[in-house]
C-alpha cells in the first residue's frame, strides 16, 4: 500500500522535529488507513477522555500491533490469527467515522510502533470544527 508509506514518512519526519503539520494532516487524509474490525465495530481505544480509532499505514504495522495485544492479554501466538480490517481513505475517517461517534475521538495511528505512532486529537483542524473539542478556543489559542 505505497500511500501508507508516506503517512509513515511523514510521521517520521514529525516525530523528528521537522515537517509541516498540516502537511502530515493532508497527509493522513490522502492515505489509505487500515482499521481492524472488533467485536462487529472498528477497534477503537478510550485514553484521556477520547475515544481513539486504532488506524495502521500497512498490514506489518497491524500486525505489530496485533502480537503486542495478544502479549498483553496473554495470549502469545494469537497475534499471528487472521485479522479482519477496514480500509478508509484518511478523509473519510476524519470527516464520517470520528462526527458519527457522538464522543470527542480522534486516529491513533501505527499505536504499536513507539517512534512511528501519531496521534491526530480532535481538534479544529483535524475533524470537523462541529466536533472539535477546541471550536471555541480562539484560534491564536491553537497549535497544530
Amino acid at each position: 500500500m505505497a500511500d501508507g508509506v508516506a503517512l509513515a514518512d511523514r510521521i517520521a519526519e514529525r516525530r523528528s522535529g521537522v515537517g509541516d503539520p498540516g502537511a502530515l494532516v493532508g497527509e493522513l487524509r490522502r492515505s489509505l488507513v487500515l482499521v481492524p474490525y472488533d467485536r462487529g465495530g472498528l477497534w477503537t481505544a478510550e485514553f484521556g477522555g477520547v475515544r481513539w480509532v486504532c488506524g495502521f499505514t500497512d498490514e506489518a504495522a497491524l500486525a505489530r500491533f496485533a502480537e503486542e495485544r495478544a502479549v498483553l492479554e496473554g495470549m502469545a501466538g494469537a497475534g499471528s490469527r487472521s485479522w479482519e480490517y477496514a480500509a478508509f481513505r484518511g478523509a473519510r475517517l476524519l470527516d464520517e467515522v470520528i462526527p458519527a461517534m457522538g464522543v470527542p475521538a480522534g486516529v491513533a495511528v501505527n499505536v504499536a510502533d513507539p517512534d512511528g505512532s501519531m496521534l491526530f486529537p480532535p481538534v479544529v483542524g483535524i475533524v470537523p470544527d462541529a466536533v472539535a473539542v477546541d471550536a471555541d478556543v480562539p484560534s491564536e489559542g491553537r497549535d497544530l
